[in-house]
């Protein structure tokens, strides 16, 4: 399962993980990442989107036909 955000391109980062007595190992950020479930009206249809938690937000501000035309730009087939 790819940890990437359709819409933000969100994807995991790499650094260390710094323990108490200074000994570092390397750890990875992952976004947070959440299958999601829309309503789309003018397809009378649900689409699956997996999005990041900033993602959802835009979504909420922007609407889900925005965002769907602005993947589809993208070439993503939903």
């Amino acid at each position: 399962m790819s940890r990437r955000c359709m819409l933000t391109g969100a994807e995991p980062h790499f650094g260390k993980q710094v323990s108490h007595s200074h000994r570092r190992s390397s750890r990875r950020f992952d976004p947070n990442i959440q299958n999601k479930r829309y309503w789309l009206p003018s397809e009378n249809r649900y689409v699956k989107l997996k999005l990041s938690t900033k993602a959802i937000k835009t979504v909420d501000r922007r609407g889900i036909e925005s965002v769907v035309a602005e993947l589809r730009a993208k070439g993503i087939k939903l």
